[in-house]
């Protein structure tokens, strides 16, 4: 076998499992996705970690979690940074991405961590193409936003759609495009991983009419491709409509990867590239009664997310699929040690290559959640959501010198509240700034739709019950999850705040690390004493966080045995 070593990451935003033939979907035409994985392993109990998408990047980066000391921000001055790492083990590290955010305030420093990296334009309100008529005028495409949404981002959008009238246009075809200029570049070079990271199918569900036309139904409402975050208001028709779209995005999605695969079948890179393909988290298309994320529970179709991979080291390994829990903080660990380079001591994460060839462990429970939200642990079968048990969600802090939103600076108004802190462990000695969250404080009430179940602690299990629509109330499982759920934050040296906020006794930290030995937990009389679920909160958390629609519910209505022959690249096309 060959002795060069590559790799190549396919990340996606929002693709949901729920959507994709090899995990129970009958009626998605994705038949690359299906190919996938015939040439790899797929993992059937893969979770989130941090939520939403530059969260999720961070752990990326640095194979830790990111929600219980800060929200969405960029990468830390004192984090280790894969890319990175790779770039200073001389392995060259590119990046081609058409996800906006990497060029917001709270995501410029993740793409300068690659050696080159190039950055395709034109994905949901991005600030692209400058019409100043046309961002002036309020009432310029105003039909397309159901209710008071038509902003200038929406406008924005609206402008970049207009010089995408053919699916090569599109981001995220050039994005793939430009990912593929790449390989066939350096397809003969070694030492190198390239990462091509497209923002579909993130909403707004955008494709051409090729791809809507492989999903008829019937609707006769307004243009809605854009689910608002929040409950959902819409009728049945109009649900209908947005699964339909996303999966005609899912489709265009399907049809990008099946390049990729070309690729690695073209210049038999199965020989010794690696090859993950993953993504962020998934979305709720009216399930529950929810629109989108982070404002609702973090249920499975969000949490439960499909990861695939191939090691060439392991050419036999492909067609199987493994159960063991594993997670995003994973990524960067299973990485760093394809290229041989020891791991750094901050990295929680685990090297998935034995899980390639077992279904040995590498976990007891996977810890996920927002900034501000609830907690949530997973042990691959019961989901333990816990919420806070106030109502103004504090104390909530966050830990950083990077005090930058999504898409703005911190406040003045903030910025007058920090505290010079000393920082934890990983921080490699640094002090920090400490500064009160606002994240998530408005959503708390129950006396609001958008309260109801959203701040509730549940407890599923998702074994018996996958679409969670039961809520259980067993408190010697609650008991068993609250110490799994101590044990993974101590590892996370989680700020003692956040116990407070949840209503949880705090672990000792013992030393530094992530071992067992370095956690002494509370007793079992104060973890018991933590359980909710036979108080009056725990009861309205069993009324409420069931309701909603079937997983899924709407059965396969046309034929899709075959991928239409209007839907391949242009005979011409170079890749």
């Amino acid at each position: 076998m060959s002795q060069r070593k590559r790799c190549v990451v396919v990340m996606y935003d929002t693709l949901c499992r729920h959507f994709l033939p090899g995990y129970g979907n009958e009626w998605v035409n994705a038949p690359n996705f299906e190919r996938l994985a015939k040439r790899s392993v797929q993992f059937d109990n893969f979770y989130v970690g941090s939520m939403p998408c530059m969260p999720a990047r961070r752990e990326m980066h640095t194979g830790r979690y990111n929600f219980l000391h800060r929200s969405w921000g960029p990468l830390e001055p004192f984090d280790d940074s894969m890319p990175a790492i790779l770039h200073s083990n001389a392995i060259h590290s590119h990046k081609v991405t058409d996800h906006q955010h990497y060029w917001e305030d709270g995501g410029a420093t993740y793409h300068q961590r690659y050696t080159t990296f190039d950055l395709v334009r034109g994905q949901e309100g991005d600030k692209w193409i400058g019409d100043v008529e046309k961002l002036r005028d309020e009432s310029y495409g105003a039909e397309r936003w159901p209710e008071n949404q038509q902003t200038a981002f929406q406008r924005q959008d609206n402008i970049n759609r207009e010089d995408m009238d053919r699916a090569e246009l599109q981001p995220q075809h050039r994005t793939f495009s430009s990912g593929l200029e790449f390989l066939e570049r350096n397809k003969n070079a070694d030492r190198w991983y390239l990462q091509i990271e497209t923002f579909d199918p993130h909403e707004p569900f955008f494709t051409q009419k090729e791809f809507q036309q492989l999903y008829p139904h019937e609707y006769d409402g307004p243009p809605f491709d854009w689910p608002p975050y929040r409950e959902v208001r819409e009728d049945d028709q109009t649900v209908e409509h947005i699964r339909y779209l996303y999966a005609a995005l899912i489709t265009f999605c399907d049809q990008q990867l099946g390049r990729v695969l070309d690729a690695f079948d073209r210049y038999d890179l199965w020989a010794d590239t690696m090859l993950l393909v993953n993504t962020d988290h998934g979305f709720l298309m009216g399930e529950h009664d929810w629109w989108a994320k982070v404002v609702t529970p973090f249920f499975q179709e969000i949490a439960h997310i499909p990861f695939w991979a191939y090691d060439p080291r392991y050419p036999d390994c492909v067609d199987v699929r493994r159960s063991a829990l594993t997670q995003t903080i994973d990524l960067a660990p299973t990485i760093l040690d394809y290229f041989d380079i020891t791991l750094p001591e901050d990295m929680q994460g685990h090297r998935l290559t034995e899980r390639l060839l077992s279904d040995q462990s590498v976990r007891e429970a996977g810890l996920y959640g927002v900034m501000g939200g609830q907690v949530n642990v997973t042990d691959g079968r019961f989901v333990y959501m816990r919420a806070p048990v106030t109502v103004d969600n504090t104390p909530l802090f966050e830990y950083t010198l990077m005090p930058t939103h999504m898409n703005k600076m911190f406040s003045p108004k903030e910025l007058q509240q920090w505290e010079k802190v000393e920082g934890f462990s990983f921080m490699n000695g640094c002090q920090v700034m400490q500064i009160p969250s606002r994240t998530l404080r408005p959503l708390l009430s129950l006396e609001t739709p958008m309260g109801r179940g959203r701040m509730t602690t549940l407890l599923f299990d998702v074994e018996t019950d996958p679409g969670q629509l039961s809520p259980v109330g067993d408190l010697v499982v609650e008991a068993r999850m609250i110490k799994l759920m101590l044990l993974e934050m101590a590892r996370n040296e989680c700020p003692s705040e956040q116990y407070v906020r949840l209503g949880l006794p705090e672990p000792q930290r013992l030393k530094v690390g992530h071992g067992d030995e370095c956690v002494e937990l509370p007793s079992d009389e104060e973890i018991s004493a933590a359980c909710v679920l036979n108080t009056e909160a725990g009861h309205r958390g069993v009324q409420y966080g069931g309701k909603g629609v079937p997983f899924m519910p709407f059965p396969k209505q046309f034929d899709q045995s075959h991928f239409p022959d209007n839907l391949r690249l242009r005979p011409d096309y170079p890749f």
